[in-house]
């Protein structure tokens, strides 16, 4: 593991813990995949608030729509076999479609959400868990309807679980097995995964993180079920770790052949349409892609109730973080994204060569305005902000003279020129700093609120 690496992730470690408590997610779990295996793995919070359990690596989030990557690997993998093709028309496979404008759907429009067809149908409360998920039956009589076409196909990118869902249903039609025993057998199996599923699985149900509602529209959070999500397998059913997931992902880099051929991967990355008016993001074939800084990434995030997920991968770097929450409004994705960006970060510059001891000043420091992380990263010092939402985002950088931190770079607001004064104790590490604009400031540990702010 590169030296840069191991910075970022120390650092990501805290970061995340920091943003658990302060964005009020009940649980984070996370993992990073680097330098060909797992480089990171962590849990923070609770799996369940109302029994104050602690949240393991080992507990399990519905993953959602990650599941459409392990529907799009599916088909790649029978298009490898000459049991499907990508152009076969929906019909071929499925005849209970043959008279239906969804059956003549190809299988490339359905991976690519190119086929125009509604998101859930008319009534989709099963996401309010009002309802039951749909049926094999059910989710037939929905693509029957003539609601199911909302508008022309190749119109534009349209997103539809119950594209997916027919997808499933065409992987059953081929192989003669349910999708849920097929893709656990092809995919799951194959990479010797035993905390990855298809669907929920009643006897691991202690395993379960307890998802949550949202803070939107109330003070308190509480817990959601978990269910079925029946014909919904294919878009929407997987259960995972953050841990299986990133070693999942890590068979879609260059070079993997345990799943598919370096081919059909590029066909599964390869941009099919634009997202939205803009150039990013774009969708390839079951599969999300996007940029973060000059770094094209693929995924998928997921969206159950209770639980919102997110994986990022950078094929060229070789590296996958997924970061999974246990609540409908956890910031997954901007969790995930903050691996690459102080990635970035540390690798914007050279790494210089070092003579003071950088760690004797790291660490968390809070006063009344709040906290500031000074930080290692690629061989530097900076005071990154961890309230912020882009916490690399041009933070200010720091170079050490004696016990004190020089400002030499900043956005433009901050204290450029200006420094940071140490105390440090009899044990070496910080007791006090007077930061940069001259507020004195203590080790987060040692900090603590007076019960009144008063003058003096």
């Amino acid at each position: 593991m590169t030296q840069s690496l191991t910075e970022v992730l120390a650092y990501y470690d805290r970061w995340l813990a920091f943003n658990q408590r302060y964005r009020r997610v009940p649980g984070v779990q996370a993992a990073v995949f680097a330098t060909g295996g797992v480089a990171f793995s962590a849990a923070y919070g609770l799996a369940d608030v109302e029994g104050a359990v602690p949240l393991t690596e080992r507990h399990l989030f519905r993953i959602a729509s990650h599941s459409k990557t392990f529907t799009g690997t599916a088909v790649l993998q029978l298009v490898e076999k000459g049991r499907l093709r990508l152009d076969d028309r929906a019909e071929m496979h499925v005849t209970e479609l043959v008279d239906a404008p969804a059956g003549k759907l190809t299988l490339r429009d359905l991976l690519s959400h190119a086929g125009g067809l509604t998101r859930d149908s008319d009534d989709a409360d099963f996401w309010q868990l009002a309802q039951p998920f749909p049926d094999r039956d059910e989710l037939l009589a929905v693509l029957r309807s003539p609601q199911a076409a909302v508008i022309e196909e190749h119109e534009r990118f349209k997103y539809t679980n119950i594209g997916y869902g027919l997808l499933g249903l065409v992987i059953e039609g081929a192989t003669g097995r349910s999708y849920n025993d097929h893709v656990r057998i092809e995919i799951v199996e194959k990479l010797g995964l035993s905390d990855l599923g298809p669907e929920l699985d009643p006897s691991r149900s202690a395993e379960y993180a307890t998802g949550y509602s949202s803070l939107a529209y109330a003070d308190t959070r509480v817990p959601i079920d978990h269910v079925d999500t029946r014909a919904l397998a294919a878009a929407t059913g997987f259960y995972g770790t953050a841990t299986d997931l990133v070693t999942y992902f890590s068979a879609h880099l260059p070079g993997d052949d345990r799943l598919l051929t370096d081919s059909s991967k590029r066909q599964m990355q390869h941009a099919q349409w634009s997202v939205g008016t803009d150039d990013w993001p774009k969708y390839g074939l079951g599969l999300q892609l996007t940029k973060t800084g000059d770094r094209e990434l693929f995924g998928h995030g997921g969206g159950y109730p209770g639980h919102i997920t997110r994986s990022l991968v950078d094929g060229r770097a070789g590296i996958a973080v997924s970061v999974l929450t246990n609540a409908i409004d956890g910031p997954a994705q901007q969790l995930a994204e903050c691996l690459f960006k102080l990635l970035d970060l540390a690798q914007s510059k050279d790494r210089p060569e070092q003579s003071a001891d950088l760690s004797r000043f790291t660490g968390r420091y809070a006063g009344l305005w709040g906290v500031a992380d000074i930080v290692q990263l690629g061989g530097r010092l900076y005071t990154v902000d961890p309230t912020l939402g882009d916490p690399a985002d041009k933070p200010p950088t720091l170079e050490v003279d004696g016990d004190t931190l020089l400002v030499t770079e900043d956005h433009g607001g901050g204290s450029y020129g200006q420094r940071y004064h140490f105390t440090f104790g009899a044990d070496g590490r910080p007791e006090s700093i007077r930061s940069a604009g001259g507020l004195r400031m203590q080790p987060i540990e040692q900090f603590a609120l007076p019960s009144r702010v008063t003058n003096g």
